[in-house]
Parts: C-alpha cells; structure tokens; sequence
C-alpha cells in the first residue's frame, strides 16, 4: 500500500484515539485500523486505486472525533434524551417563580429606600435577567453533570412516567359556570368600588367612623374609568360565552383592557394618588405609616401587575386550545 494512503490511515487513527481513554486505545485502534483496511480492500477489489480508496472510506467514516463517541457511547450532546424533559420542566417552574420573587425584593428594596420609579426599574430589569440566565445555566450544569457521571446508571433523578402523569383536560373558559363567575365577580369589584366611595371600606376610631380607602378626589374621572373597565370585560365574557369559546380576537381584547387598568394603576401608586391619604395615619402608629403605606403600594403594584399578566397569558392559551 502506497506511503500517502498509509499516512493518511495512521492520521485518522491516531485522531480518533485521542479522546478515547488510554486502556482502551490498543484494542479501538486495531479494530478501527482493521476495518479501514477491509474497507480499502474491498474498494480496490471493485476497481478503485489504493489511493482512491483509501480516501473514499475514510471521507465516509466521517469526523474522527465522533466516531470515537460512538466507541466508547459517550453523548455528544449536552444534555440528552434521558435527562432532557426532567431538565426542561424544572427550568420552566424556576422561571415561573424565582424572577418574580427577586423582581419584588429588589423592587421592595429600592422603594424603601425612596428609589424614584425610574431608578426601580432600572434595578429590577437587570436583575430578572440575571436571574433568568443563571437559572438556565446553572439547571443545565448540574443535569450535564450527573449525565456525565453516571453514564447508563440510574441517578435517581427520573422517575418512571405512569399514567397518573397526564394532565387533566383543561377547559377553553367559555362555558356558562364561567360567564356567572366572571359576572358575580365583576359586580362584587364594582360594588366595592362604589360602597367605598359613598360610605367607606375601613372604619376609624379616632376618624369617627368609615372612611374611603380609595382616595376621594378620584371621584368622578378614575372611578368611572374603572366602573367602564368592569363593563367592558363584562361585555368581553359575555361575547367569550356567546362564541362558545375564546378566539385571537377576544384574548387580544382582554390584554388591551388588562393594560388599561394596569397603567393607570401604577401612574396613580406611583404618586400616591390612589389610596387615600388619611388610610394610613389613622390605622397605622406613628412613624410607621410610611414605611407600612410603601409596601403596600409595592404589594399592590406586583399583585395588579402579576394577575394581569397571568389573566392575558390565560386568554391566549385559552384560544389557542380552542383552536
């Protein structure tokens, strides 16, 4: 056999053996040689030259490197099949729940610290990224790890799947039971809004009686804004219940009305423009009210914010499991 094909077989070898671990190499690189050979062999029996050859079969075998995981079956992935999906599920449960705990606590930090909401954001973004990211990487470090170690064994980690696993079916949100739970729930919030205004939500000793919780120069612009919003997502169940089921329409609509009562909600805690002002001295001692008045506007501002996102991300899936 000419010198180039020689070389050229010895190169490939020695290639694919440099990954492989040392007690290992002697055998996998006679296997490996002696089936190059045949190969080579067989070819230039059909007619090909030595060189030719030589050539066409190593070009098939294709990157050394992988054909040396394929000796020794090591993954060239990072995380594989077996550990894939127990990977995945965890990442996206610590995504649903650990950015929103630290957006909080950052932004509870800085209002405390009477950050401007400029400043607040600007700490909070950030830090979900980060967490966000080190989430993701830190999760996959940890299943590469245990892939890496513990081969073919069973780590513990995934459990066998059963049918006790399937999830339930989950409705579209269009059916009469949730029209009247919408409906009772938009008019008890309606209620309170107008009780509170004509006769007060929190009674006060030393104020003499009730008192408004909501400020009362909100009367009668913001608050016939919000009796409009009720309304209006009224109307928006009612059409839900109508169509027999939630639509593109329909759930862009909810996120529209979810952003309307959103922002003008934010705008008003962030200039203390919404509860009213004589709330917190009366129930709160002194010297406390303040710091008691920042988190709950920080409270409030999260909650509003959380179940507005998560009623608009239910519109949406709602509609595409319509579909």
């Amino acid at each position: 056999m000419p010198t180039t094909t020689a070389t050229l077989t010895d190169r490939y070898v020695e290639t694919a053996m440099r990954t492989v671990p040392e007690k290992q190499r002697p055998d996998l690189a006679a296997e490996l040689r002696a089936s190059i050979e045949d190969e080579i062999e067989a070819r230039i029996a059909a007619g090909d030259t030595p060189d030719a050859a030589e050539i066409a079969v190593l070009t098939e075998l294709g990157d050394p490197d992988a054909l040396a995981a394929g000796y020794i079956d090591r993954p060239l992935w990072l995380i594989g099949p077996k550990y894939y999906l127990t990977w995945w599920r965890l990442t996206k449960l610590l995504w649903a729940i650990v950015p929103a705990c630290v957006a909080f606590a950052v932004a509870l930090g800085q209002v405390l610290a009477g950050e401007s909401i400029g400043t607040v954001i600007g700490a909070v973004v950030p830090a979900v990224i980060s967490v966000i990211v080190n989430i993701g990487f830190w999760t996959a470090l940890v299943f590469f790890i245990i892939e890496r170690s513990t081969g073919d064994k069973d780590a513990a980690v995934v459990s066998a799947w059963t049918l006790d696993r399937l999830p339930e079916k989950k409705e579209r949100g269009a059916g009469l039971s949730d029209l009247v739970a919408s409906l009772v729930f938009l008019a008890l919030a309606a209620g309170a809004v107008i009780w509170d205004q004509l006769f007060g939500l929190a009674y006060l000793t030393d104020a003499g009686g009730w008192l408004p919780a909501l400020s009362p120069a909100l009367w009668p612009g913001w608050i016939l804004g919000l009796l409009a919003l009720i309304v209006l997502e009224a109307l928006l169940m009612t059409v839900v219940y109508l169509q027999g089921r939630w639509t593109a329409v329909t759930a862009t609509v909810n996120a529209a009305l979810n952003v309307a009562f959103v922002i003008p909600l934010l705008w008003l805690l962030s200039r203390g423009e919404l509860l009213n002002p004589e709330l917190f001295p009366g129930l709160i001692p002194a010297g406390s009210a303040d710091t008691v008045e920042t988190v709950l506007v920080t409270l409030l501002s999260f909650g509003a914010v959380a179940i507005a996102a998560w009623d608009t991300i239910d519109g949406f899936l709602k509609a595409r499991r319509a579909r």
